[in-house]
């Protein structure tokens, strides 16, 4: 593996059938070209990702957007006129010629367009629609900087581009127009509230929040499987009562040998008596949301029996934290 700072040898890998971890806005993604279904595979190997868990293509402009999806409607592009580009991907149905294994046999494609200039230099000089998922091993935090990811991702890919630190630091968000209606699949910074101001009927879907079956088909990525999660268990706690979410919290952790505890700036001093990370500041959720995925990698330095973590109500950019931080915990929740 070779860690360049020239996009042109990166798109070549890309055409010559290799893989390429590579920057976004949101975070780190492994890229292949989206046809060839040999080097798709290949991202599926380096992540040890499952076979019924899509990848979403990245375009750089709306030619590309032509070769790789049909029979687009009117509201689909009222959202792609609005959010891209930007952290945001839409499920479209897909043409034919996209390779098989990136879209899990389906007939649907999840697509995004970056705003970040090297994801979007990278794509455009390949050529080629870019299938990636986050750049991480499956399971762990994903990557929003090369320190972060290099180790464990060595020797897995054949080119990395540095493109120092992710501005938004969770994936994108991820919609589906079903019956006129705007579906999240995948929350992210692009919030429910930002696609109410541009298409009236909005909705979460359940699996949001919620834990999808083994055997249930999914239409877009980090909605099926453990996620994001450290080798410590973690333990997620809510309540619009701040006190009642503390007692529950400080009872579960006198029951523990080493406990660790994640609270917010705000709160950290109710909770002195333990070990204590950091979140971030209620009132910065976008500072938090760009910390996160490196927060939780450093949870197993502590050594913690358990890791406890405060939550956030369900509503703006606290969706998508707490979407991706039951998934750190295995969906170990309890809103009070």
């Amino acid at each position: 593996m070779s860690i360049i700072n020239d996009i042109h040898q990166a798109s070549k890998v890309i055409q010559e059938g290799g893989i390429v971890l590579f920057p976004t806005e949101t975070v780190y993604g492994i890229g292949a070209n989206a046809f060839d279904d040999e080097a798709v595979k290949k991202i599926f190997m380096a992540k040890g990702r499952a076979q019924d868990n899509p990848l979403i293509l990245h375009i750089s402009d709306m030619d590309m957007l032509d070769d790789i999806a049909c029979d687009i409607s009117f509201m689909e592009y009222q959202l792609m006129d609005a959010f891209w580009p930007g952290p945001f991907t839409i499920i479209l149905n897909k043409k034919k010629g996209i390779a098989k294994v990136a879209t899990c046999g389906g007939d649907t494609v999840g697509v995004r367009m970056p705003s970040n200039k090297i994801a979007h230099d990278f794509i455009k000089q390949s050529g080629v629609p870019i299938a990636a998922p986050s750049a991480n091993v499956s399971g762990k935090p994903s990557g929003t900087n090369i320190q972060d990811i290099i180790d464990e991702l060595e020797n897995r890919v054949d080119y990395v581009i540095d493109g120092g630190e992710s501005d938004i630091g969770l994936e994108s968000t991820v919609v589906r127009v079903i019956d006129d209606e705007v579906r999240i699949l995948r929350p992210g910074k692009i919030t429910k509230e930002d696609i109410e101001k541009v298409i009236s009927h909005v909705s979460i879907d359940k699996n949001v929040m919620g834990k999808i079956g083994i055997d249930e088909k999914v239409l877009s990525p980090g909605m099926k499987y453990r996620h994001y999660a450290p080798k410590t268990p973690c333990k997620l706690i809510y309540s619009d009562d701040f006190q009642k979410m503390k007692d529950a919290i400080c009872e579960i952790a006198s029951k523990e040998e080493k406990v660790l505890i994640l609270a917010f700036t705000e709160d950290l001093v109710e909770f002195q008596q333990y070990t204590c990370i950091d979140i971030g500041s209620k009132n910065h959720l976008d500072e938090v949301s760009h910390g996160l995925f490196s927060l939780l990698r450093k949870i197993d330095d502590y050594d913690a029996s358990l890791a406890i973590i405060e939550g956030l109500p369900l509503e703006g950019l606290g969706l998508a934290i707490m979407n991706r931080l039951i998934r750190a915990c295995s969906h170990d929740y309890l809103v009070l």
